[in-house]
């Protein structure tokens, strides 16, 4: 019979490797019996998941970054499987925004300890339906955001940079960076089926969490199981005015300016119109260009090891809410 508990880790994500080395024992003696499946390459947590549950493993623990999360929520959640088994997170990579999200320590040995003394909550999901770069329709999934316009530049400039000087400061490098090479596409966005807008576009989000980018607080006021995504939409703005913004977006103080808008709803649909493309990005991963189809799935995914209702980005309070 498989262990009732599967590690699925990234060793490529941050140092992941060497420090889960130091965590293993611990592991052990906090959930029991586990194994750990290590990922060889792009897509491979997918399958790793979805080959485990099927298998009989009832708890994924994603030790790695929002990258391996969603790749691990893809594999279920394409597969039927999203209520067959639960998830926790060990924050070994190098964002670790949805793991901000609810409130999970930065802490390791406390990140650890709190797989076995939180408790359950069942969150959200998002579904996104979207266009490679050799024009193929694709479909993905999600628990934190996906994103689109400024944001696609600016994964893609930090992806091949790397981030050797930390996560935090790669981003906010690669954001100054890709705002200085940003020409905004044309873009016509629908939330709910009624346009939010139409013209050039800086940045939109389909927050689900409330961060992006290791640490900005895109949508603060996002929770992963309210049943809408915030849908943050920033117009176009001139290069310095986006300078002069990109701060406040760590504080959460940028939805204040008048360029800036929030809209919820269940679903958020956009096509781009000229020659200037609009790349995708999902948890920090590059996927392709508009058009996009995006949809909460609302209470897809239960988690574990979640530090009950002081976890800021959750609205319930039960132990499995």
């Amino acid at each position: 019979m498989p262990v009732s508990t599967l590690i699925v880790l990234n060793p490529r994500a941050g140092a992941s490797a060497a420090r889960f080395a130091r965590l293993q024992s611990r592991l052990q003696d906090v959930l029991g019996d586990v194994e750990v499946a290590r990922t060889r390459g792009a897509r491979d947590a997918e399958r790793i998941a979805r080959e485990a549950v099927r298998a009989g493993v009832e708890r994924l623990v994603v030790a790695g970054g929002d990258g391996t999360l969603s790749e691990v929520v893809s594999g279920l959640l394409a597969a039927g499987l999203g209520g067959h088994a639960e998830l926790a997170v060990l924050p070994l990579g190098s964002g670790c925004d949805f793991a901000r999200s609810i409130g999970t320590p930065r802490d390791l040995a406390a990140a650890v300890d709190a797989l076995a003394t939180g408790g359950r909550h069942r969150v959200d999901a998002g579904r996104i339906r979207y266009c490679d770069h050799a024009g193929q329709e694709r479909t993905a999934y999600f628990l934190n955001e996906a994103s689109f316009g400024l944001s696609g530049g600016i994964v893609d400039l930090v992806n091949r940079a790397g981030k050797r000087w930390g996560p935090t400061l790669a981003f906010a490098l690669g954001t100054v960076a890709g705002i200085l090479r940003h020409r905004s596409p044309d873009v016509v966005i629908r939330v709910d089926e009624r346009i939010v807008h139409r013209g050039p576009l800086s940045l939109a989000v389909a927050a689900n969490g409330r961060y992006f980018g290791s640490g900005m607080q895109v949508a603060p006021e996002a929770r992963l199981d309210d049943g809408a995504f915030d849908v943050v939409i920033a117009r176009h703005l001139a290069k310095p005015r986006l300078l002069a913004l990109f701060p406040r977006i760590y504080g959460g103080t940028h939805l204040t300016h008048p360029c800036v808008s929030v809209h919820r709803g269940l679903t958020l649909e956009a096509e781009s119109h000229g020659s200037e493309p609009a790349r995708i990005d999902v948890d920090g991963e590059p996927l392709g260009r508009l058009p996009v189809r995006i949809e909460l799935l609302p209470k897809a995914i239960r988690l574990f090891g979640v530090l009950g209702p002081v976890a800021a980005g959750l609205v319930g309070t039960g132990a499995d809410a």
